[in-house]
This record gives C-alpha cells, sequence and structure tokens, in this order.
C-alpha cells in the first residue's frame, strides 16, 4: 500500500486531492491541517476507511514530528500554507512562519524515506509577467509580495534538499483554480457567492484584468498523474488554463449562469496584489492531462453544486 501525507488536506485543492486518491484502494492518506482556513466538511466520506485525518501544524515541528514519523510516507504533498491575496497582505508575518514549514516536512522527509515530495507553489511567484503565456524556466520570479517571496522560497528549499540530501521534489504553480469545494477567499467564489444572494458583485478597477481558470478536475487529474507515472521528477510544472478572461467578463458569465439580480459595481484599484495580466504556458500539464481541459461554461455550473461552501 502506497502512504500518502496531504498537508493543507482540509482545504480546496488538498481536499480534492485526497478524495481523488483514495479512490484507489492500494492508497491509504493522512491528511494533516490546523484548520486556520480548513474546513472539515471538505474532508473524504467517512464509509471509506484508507484515510485518516489529523489536525496538526506542519509549522510546528513537534506537531507534525510523530506524524511523519510514524507513518513512514512514500510521498508528501505539501499544501499547508496562508492563501488569498487579502489575507496575505494582512498578515505578511503569518506568511512567513510557513518557511518553518518547508523546513519542517523536508527534513522530516529526507529521514523518513520519503521517495518524492510535491510543493504548491504559486502563479504569484512570476509578478507581473515580463512574457506571456508564462513558461516555467524562462519567466523571471520577479514578485515582492511576501506571499510570493515565501512561496520562493519554498522552491529554493526543495531544490537545496535534492541537492545536498537527494530529496525528489516536483514544484507545482497553482494558476487560479475553481471548484465545488473553494472558500470564498477567491474571486470565483467571491462572485459566485454574491450572485447567489443577489447582491453586489465588487470588481476592483475596470476589470480588464486578465485571469485563466482551471476547474479542479485537470488540477488533480494532472497532479496525480504525474504522481502514478514518475513524471517531472525535479521540475516545476504551471497548473493552470491557459485561456485568458477579463474580471469583467467572469463575472457577466457568473451572472448570467445563476439568474442572478446581482449589479456589477467597480471599485477602485487594489493598491497591490491584482496582476494586470497572467496567463501559464500549460505545455507540460497538457503532457500529463491527456485531454481537453474544462472550458468555463461548463466548469461554473458544476462549481454550484457545491454552493453549500459559497453560503
Amino acid at each position: 500500500m502506497m502512504k500518502i501525507l496531504i498537508t493543507g488536506g482540509a482545504g480546496f485543492i488538498g481536499s480534492s486531492l485526497a478524495e481523488k486518491l483514495i479512490q484507489n484502494p492500494d492508497n491509504y492518506v493522512v491528511i494533516v491541517d490546523n484548520l486556520l482556513t480548513g474546513d472539515l466538511r471538505k474532508l473524504p466520506e467517512k464509509r471509506l476507511t484508507n484515510w485518516r485525518f489529523v489536525k496538526c501544524d506542519a509549522n510546528d515541528y513537534r506537531d507534525i514530528a510523530p506524524v511523519m514519523t510514524s507513518f513512514s510516507f512514500d510521498y508528501v504533498f505539501h499544501y499547508a500554507a496562508v492563501v488569498g491575496v487579502k489575507r496575505t497582505l494582512e498578515n505578511p508575518v503569518l506568511v512567513l512562519k510557513d518557511i518553518e514549514g518547508f523546513k519542517n516536512i523536508l527534513d522530516l522527509s529526507k529521514n523518513t524515506g520519503v521517495k518524492r515530495v510535491f510543493f504548491s507553489s504559486s502563479s504569484e511567484v512570476y509578478g507581473e509577467p515580463v512574457e506571456l503565456p508564462q513558461n516555467e524556466h524562462t519567466t523571471p520570479l520577479n514578485s515582492r509580495l511576501p506571499y510570493a517571496v515565501v512561496k520562493n522560497v519554498g522552491e529554493s528549499f526543495c531544490r537545496s534538499y535534492l541537492a545536498e540530501f537527494g530529496l525528489n521534489f516536483t514544484i507545482l504553480r497553482f494558476f487560479n483554480t475553481y471548484g465545488e469545494k473553494q472558500s470564498t477567499d477567491f474571486v470565483m467564489s467571491k462572485f459566485i457567492k454574491a450572485a447567489l444572494e443577489n447582491k453586489d458583485v465588487t470588481i476592483y478597477g475596470d476589470g480588464q484584468q486578465t485571469r485563466t481558470f482551471c476547474y479542479i478536475n485537470d488540477n488533480i487529474d494532472a497532479t496525480i498523474y504525474a504522481l502514478e507515472n514518475d513524471m517531472f521528477v525535479n521540475d516545476v510544472v504551471n497548473i493552470g488554463n491557459d485561456k485568458l478572461t477579463t474580471i469583467l467578463e467572469l463575472a457577466k458569465m457568473i451572472v448570467r449562469l445563476t439568474d442572478s439580480k446581482s449589479k456589477i459595481v467597480h471599485l477602485p484599484p487594489l493598491a497591490e496584489g491584482d496582476m494586470s495580466r497572467r496567463q501559464p504556458d500549460i505545455s507540460k500539464m497538457k503532457h500529463l492531462l491527456h485531454r481537453e481541459l474544462m472550458p468555463l461554461e461548463e466548469g461554473i455550473p458544476k462549481t454550484l453544486n457545491g454552493k453549500q461552501y459559497f453560503l
């Protein structure tokens, strides 16, 4: 049986990954989360017995060490992090504490025989793009926001532990991902929540900022294929969609698809943290996915099935 640890496993992407992994009875998944932003409702169904949850803070060595030494995991997905532009801007010191988590997970992984660590990085590391699409190896990482800097530090930790200890890694740079379990800290779920409640859908600036939106199943399927087929070991992979959508287009689409009475209201632009453009080069991800990505017009209705997380 393959033993897998997911930190931040009560969060949106972590819980979705756990749910898919435990469909394979040959996998045993341990989910840890300190529940700062995680939600126990997002954990897999209890009828399945090849997983367990441990409330645990990966940034506290005394908390995470017993978990990792007890199970001797084959693979680790380190997804625990302080997330959300607003939260990370308002709590920069809290974000910096995630660096302790990198050290804890990597130290324990190299000492307990972990075969590969999957690290959740972010599109934020690119900052304002100097090229589109943003390629993993040619686009500079130039953001100075605390969250982006910390993610960049995490990537450097992965490379350093490979160089010194031979600990394999895969860095996953997540671009906007959406789906049924997403919390309302993010633009897609925030707009859906407002539309379902017939409240104003608020946009910062003129709404011409472009983003790409990746449906959660595309994210998870690509990740698991990389795991099961030993692909992109000691490499970086953009995980996202490459179809550009403006924030204003997204707002209008959500209002239409939810048959909402909401009005779209423009607010002053954010002082920082709202990049004007973002688009990944997903050549590697397409190599993992072996199918077309989910278009927004199909993904948003699927996301509405999880409206209990938005209301």
